[in-house]
């Protein structure tokens, strides 16, 4: 048996210029940390020599991988020509649709799990590639690379898509007690809406072609990376607060779908009540909300969010690996 598993991320700032057709023209840049809750892919060889068992939401007994009806399982065993007699069941420990990018945690801890049943070990650089291959060009869902490279490495990492569809993660490398207090002061609370990354970021698409002073808005929220890249660096987490106030006004500008007048009440509530700034977590319109909030007004926060699931967290820093192999 195998258990593999890749961590949930939270993203702060740039989101949007990860996407292929952004960043090949302008660049890319994001600000973004892995989270110690995980997507797990457990492996077992399966009884039934000719056939693939895939657990999930449902069950799929198959004989052929082109008879897969889930789209990432498909394209994994498809793409490591994974032979049949295996059985493989997903598990997490968020919903999705959570906006903290669990479909490209699962697609790492997918292609993870199934290269040690092969007996292979890639880079976590090859995962991050290889998931961005499956969901970008042979699904084509239209996300971007940040979720697949932030899982896949683990860790608080300022990550830049390059012209040339390069992607270079640079681990922050922060003091500890930066660490510590910027752990320690976000938190994440559900909003209880559901929604899906693809149909927000399909719109987002459009919207921007269709007005390409968008396009403008997203630049700013890469400077916005690195505006934050640096204030971490100096150790200012008020100014990282602040910022992440900033590039929300801007995100929240680019289309009507990224946010509704529930979440705004939402949000207006906690910063009324002492969040420094904060943002839906993903690509927006539901999931989860992202705040940072100083200790001591963290109680009046929770007070003020009363109904609303709190996901208490710690940072992870070690991105996909191989839980159990056995």
């Amino acid at each position: 048996m195998i258990i593999s598993c890749a961590p949930f991320r939270i993203s702060f700032v740039g989101g949007g210029s990860d996407i292929p057709s952004f960043f090949v023209e302008h660049g890319g840049a994001v600000l973004s940390c892995a989270i110690a809750k995980y997507s797990y892919a457990v492996v077992h060889p399966y009884y039934e020599r000719d056939k693939y068992n895939l657990k999930y939401a449902r069950t799929e007994l198959v004989q052929s991988p082109d008879d897969i009806v889930h789209p990432l399982f498909r394209e994994a065993i498809k793409l490591l020509k994974v032979e049949s007699g295996i059985e493989v069941a997903s598990i997490a420990d968020v919903h999705s649709r959570s906006g903290l990018g669990s479909s490209s945690s699962f697609c790492v801890a997918l292609l993870n799990g199934l290269h040690a049943h092969q007996n292979t070990f890639p880079a976590r650089e090859k995962l991050a590639e290889q998931a961005c291959h499956i969901e970008i060009d042979r699904l084509g869902e239209p996300i971007g690379k940040q979720d697949q490279y932030a899982s896949a490495m683990g860790g608080l990492n300022f990550i830049e898509f390059n012209k040339d569809g390069g992607v270079s993660v640079q681990p922050l490398g922060l003091d500890k007690d930066v660490l510590d207090t910027l752990e320690n002061n976000i938190m994440l609370f559900d909003t209880g809406i559901q929604r899906d990354a693809r149909e927000v970021l399909g719109k987002q698409a459009d919207a921007v072609e269709r007005d390409p002073a968008k396009i403008e808005s997203i630049k700013s929220m890469v400077a916005n990376a690195y505006e934050l890249r640096d204030l971490l660096r100096k150790g200012d987490c008020s100014g990282f607060g602040e910022t992440l106030h900033a590039n929300w006004l801007i995100k929240r500008s680019l289309m009507d779908e990224i946010s509704s007048t529930a979440i705004d009440e939402l949000y207006g509530k906690a910063i009324d009540a002492g969040a420094l700034g904060g943002k839906l977590s993903g690509a927006g319109g539901g999931g989860f909300l992202l705040l940072y909030c100083p200790a001591e007004k963290q109680d009046s926060v929770r007070r003020a969010l009363i109904g609303h699931n709190e996901l208490k967290f710690r940072f992870d820093w070690d991105g996909a690996r191989i839980a159990l192999a056995q």
